[in-house]
């Protein structure tokens, strides 16, 4: 790790699921978690990005935002709403660090060069909107919009996180879906995501299906979710405000059989968006993601997309 100290090992880590704090055991605590099917049955592989929970202490002394402040970024328990996929023979990759401290879902290139009192000493998209919108791969902004930190950075927090958290969580997500094609002869990734309500744009969709536009998933697999999502009573809309991610743009090649859909469930449906906890309506949202699953699973998908 080129004599870098992990940020997380040693330390304390807030958890705010647990309600409590608790000691980080060394080594350090994974960064992502997997559910794992008894058995793989399907070339289906599931993904939370923004899930994590966990906050390392030195990034909450940094912070000048309260931990409430701070958790406005998750798509808080995303990864619950589609757990029950290993149920149905699909794996779920869900990132245990939370996304102010580095999100997985954008490019690690995407880096604000302003917010480091240092040179930073690899490739960065500073023009990406994005970054400009305080959203790059080491966010500036919460997601109510207010800065996180207290001052600058050094740019060797950036390369220590990235290596640590981001690197990791796209090579096991790279692992299972190789796993899932080599088996099926196709993959279909899942990219699942929640969205705030104020944030659905003028359609008012429940639900946003990204495939970039046809570029990440043949149309199938999206035309299929989109019907199924819509005899289930949801309002759903494809690639408008949002067309999918860094996740979907590396990891779908529909050209070589790996497919990449990003799935926006809009978060009133299921949580007090301003508590941060599950509403009456969590269940039902979680029995719908489930039904999804298994009809994905049902759909055999790999006669069509091998």
């Amino acid at each position: 790790m080129d004599g870098m100290a992990d940020p997380c090992r040693g330390e304390t880590l807030i958890d705010p699921s647990a309600g409590q704090e608790h000691e980080a055991p060394c080594p350090a605590p994974p960064v992502y978690k997997v559910v794992e099917p008894l058995r793989r049955s399907t070339p289906l592989v599931f993904a939370s990005p923004h899930s994590g929970q966990q906050y390392p202490q030195a990034f909450l002394l940094q912070s000048r935002l309260p931990l409430l402040s701070l958790r406005r970024s998750e798509d808080a328990f995303v990864d619950e709403l589609f757990a029950a996929a290993a149920g149905y023979g699909a794996p779920l990759l869900a990132a245990n660090l939370a996304r102010a401290y580095v999100d997985v879902n954008r490019d690690p290139a995407e880096l604000d060069p302003d917010m480091f009192s240092d040179r930073l000493p690899m490739r960065i998209q500073r023009g990406s909107p994005r970054v400009q919108a305080g959203l790059g791969a080491i966010p500036r902004i919460a997601g109510d919009g207010q800065d996180i930190y207290r001052r600058k950075l050094l740019a060797a927090e950036a390369k220590a996180r990235l290596s640590l958290v981001h690197a990791p969580y796209h090579a096991m997500l790279a692992a299972l879906i190789a796993e899932a094609r080599a088996a099926f002869g196709c993959a279909v990734l899942i990219d699942c995501h929640s969205m705030p309500n104020c944030a659905r744009g003028p359609l008012q969709p429940d639900i946003v299906l990204g495939d970039r536009f046809g570029a990440s998933c043949h149309p199938s697999v999206t035309g299929f979710v989109e019907a199924a999502l819509q005899r289930m009573g949801y309002r759903v809309a494809r690639n408008t405000p949002f067309a999918g991610g860094h996740t979907t743009q590396l990891h779908g090649r529909p050209s070589v059989g790996v497919h990449a859909l990003q799935v926006e469930v809009n978060r009133s449906l299921y949580m007090d968006e301003r508590a941060l906890t599950r509403s009456a309506g969590f269940e039902r949202v979680r029995r719908d993601m489930t039904r999804l699953a298994a009809a994905l699973t049902a759909a055999q998908f790999e006669k069509t997309l091998r």
